[in-house]
């Protein structure tokens, strides 16, 4: 289904995808739901239905094999997700961000069902021109030879400027090359330890007797021999090492676990908690290096009140504000004279003897009526450019505009109701008709239009078919 919302003055059509939910099948139950970033936390359970799992309004829930987490409260619109990569790494691009309808008993704002999708799509360029290569000089010079004796290597270089890259391009290839060189001496061969032997037997049987007991091993200088001609380098360090002897350890210990403790009791007093039991690791414990028990020392159970939480009321958005009238005065329309007007809401969802919606149902203000007033206006410069539209369509577009607009008359700001009392704010009310010279043929709005280019498939992120 598609709906409309309003971005940057322009209505945009929104791509919803839905899929039908049930509160029978068995669900994983939680205690808290992230606004951040959309994720159920804290597992209470699996096994139980989404039912049960939402006679607390705060828990959320998710079906097994899926990503999504459900509040239990009135359904609602999550935040919207971070902007996805742009379609192109250079020139224009298109990107795509979403948001979610969360929730359950009631529908999001647009009449739109739980689960569904709304999408936006905008323009966006990482780099403003893409890479172009470059080509190499000529290979300049050999270096030097690496060593003074036997084998080694030179290098020679080349320049990527024949011609240079643009906007981060490079050349194919390497910039640096090298070749084996022989300087027709022979090199000194230093020596190197060979491998230590075994350790010896221990000097002695025992510890805490007039000597210390020590056990022995050695090596050679073998790997090689060091040559003569030329001479090359003894190995450096000594050809003997040693150590004291230890004493065999006690044998190790294992952990083991104890019996279950007695159950705790259901936290809650309305709808599902949590029960825990625990055990200790001291049948026999640990000793000597031995290894810990394997396993957990608590597991948790899945209890249930079949008593339904309380709900609070939640205020339903503000209605439209009535028209700006005075009593005994048939119209006070483009006169600097101040009126009143009323707005109104809702307190809806008010359960199992939560609490009423805070704040007051009615809101009344001053205000000045110039709604439909003609004043002289002047072109504003260009607003930011709109979102795509459509955001999940063939051939998406971009808009921006120049309005003609007319500053609020020099009205008081404030009046005085009472006399002694502190003086109260008046709010301008109504759409004004601005009048301005003509700009491209337009009165009112001058408009652009672009195409947003490369945009990317709308899929669902957790690869699920509505």
């Amino acid at each position: 289904m598609t709906v409309q919302a309003q971005a940057s003055g322009v209505l945009l059509p929104l791509l919803l995808l839905t899929w039908p939910a049930t509160g029978a099948d068995p669900v994983l139950c939680f205690t808290q739901y992230e606004e951040s970033s959309g994720k159920c936390k804290d597992l209470l359970g699996g096994g139980v239905s989404a039912d049960d799992c939402c006679l607390n309004s705060a828990y959320a829930f998710q079906e097994p094999g899926s990503g999504i987490c459900q509040i239990c409260r009135f359904a609602r619109w999550s935040s919207w997700s971070m902007w996805g990569p742009c379609s192109m790494t250079c020139s224009e691009g298109s990107q795509l961000r979403y948001r979610r309808c969360i929730g359950r008993g009631r529908q999001c704002l647009g009449k739109v069902e739980p689960g569904a999708l709304e999408w936006q799509l905008q323009a966006c360029e990482n780099q403003p021109c893409c890479p172009e290569m470059g080509g190499w000089s000529n290979w300049g010079p050999w270096g030097p030879c690496s060593v003074t004796c036997s084998k080694g290597t030179r290098t020679r270089q080349r320049a990527c400027d024949n011609p240079a890259p643009k906007c981060g391009g490079n050349c194919p290839g390497e910039a640096h090359e090298s070749e084996v060189c022989d300087t027709q001496l022979a090199c000194p061969i230093h020596g190197a330890w060979g491998s230590w032997g075994p350790w010896g037997p221990c000097s002695g049987s025992c510890h805490g007797g007039p000597h210390a007991p020590m056990e022995r091993r050695s090596r050679t200088c073998s790997s090689p021999k060091p040559s003569t001609k030329p001479p090359g380098k003894f190995c450096p360090g000594s050809e003997y090492e040693q150590r004291g002897c230890s004493s065999l350890p006690p044998c190790p210990v294992a952990g083991g676990w104890g019996p279950w403790g007695s159950v705790s009791p259901c936290p809650v007093s309305c709808g599902l908690g949590r029960t825990m039991e625990r055990r200790t690791c001291d049948h026999p414990l640990p000793q000597h290096g031995g290894s810990f028990c394997v396993g957990d020392s608590t597991r948790t159970h899945v209890c249930n009140m079949v008593v339904p939480c309380p709900v609070n009321g939640e205020w339903d958005p503000w209605g439209e504000w009535s028209t700006c009238s005075r009593r005994n005065l048939k119209s006070i329309s483009c006169e600097q004279i101040p009126g009143q007007q009323t707005r109104s809401r809702d307190c809806k969802g008010r359960k199992f003897d939560g609490q009423r919606c805070a704040g007051n149902q009615q809101d009344i203000r001053h205000c000045y009526n110039v709604h439909h007033c003609s004043w002289k206006g002047t072109w504003s410069e260009w607003n930011t450019w709109s979102l795509c539209t459509p955001p999940c369509g063939p051939n998406p577009t971009r808009v921006r505009q120049r309005l003609c607009t007319s500053p609020y008359p020099k009205f008081a700001p404030t009046i005085s109701t009472v006399e002694g009392q502190e003086e109260k704010n008046v709010t301008f009310w109504g759409q004004m008709r601005p009048k301005c010279e003509e700009l491209q043929g337009e009165k009112l709005v001058v408009e652009e239009k672009r195409p947003c280019l490369h945009p990317p498939a709308c899929t669902d992120p957790e690869n699920r078919n509505p």
